[in-house]
């Protein structure tokens, strides 16, 4: 199986952003974009999904996180496609469950060349501290766009916004985790009937 690394810069009148990563890391992360709760989420993706992943970004903060959150969503997604390459030999899909305290979380992905976001969450409050809780739709919004996969986010319970939005996170770097894994039965067949993905 080929090295599966990816660095990727986006430079708009909004913002500056570079994601490196490397999918089959041991989840080491290094964070530099000004939106601490954001950086608090995609350490979960990283260490949960054992991926190498290194962000900075700069945007216009001084405005709101908004075009941050969803760029640094888009970057991450060209990244996830470049490094996945031509999809031979992953299992696909990838599922998972994931706890903290009253909350849980289950997040589905299909790395199936379609985008589309199903988002299923109720905060309690609209700010976790300063953070919009609103900004993760837009986060996967622009993931899915540019990875080019099928995700379903589902909040199946929880009071706590922080506990909410950490089991997504958590589950959706354990659904990635799935879904990239070389399957050993799969060889380098594509996991499509279609013959493309």
């Amino acid at each position: 199986m080929s090295e599966r690394k990816a660095s990727i810069s986006r430079d708009t009148l909004e913002t500056k952003i570079k994601v490196s990563i490397n999918l089959d890391g041991s989840g080491q992360s290094t964070f530099k974009t000004g939106v601490p709760f954001l950086e608090h989420m995609l350490d979960q993706v990283a260490r949960h999904g054992m991926i190498d992943l290194d962000v900075v970004a700069e945007g216009d903060l001084h405005i709101d996180a908004h075009h941050t959150v969803e760029d640094v969503g888009i970057t991450l997604g060209q990244a996830f496609s470049e490094a996945i390459g031509d999809k031979k030999g992953i299992r696909r899909y990838g599922h998972a469950y994931v706890p903290l305290d009253e909350a849980l979380s289950r997040v589905v992905i299909d790395f199936s060349g379609r985008p589309g976001l199903e988002y299923h969450v109720s905060y309690p409050r609209a700010r976790i501290g300063d953070f919009d809780v609103d900004l993760l739709h837009e986060f996967f919004q622009g993931f899915v766009n540019h990875a080019q996969a099928t995700l379903h986010i589902d909040s199946l319970r929880g009071v706590n916004a922080h506990h909410i939005a950490e089991t997504i996170f958590k589950a959706f770097g354990r659904a990635v985790r799935s879904a990239l894994e070389h399957d050993v039965r799969m060889g380098d067949k594509l996991p499509s009937t279609k013959g493309s993905l």
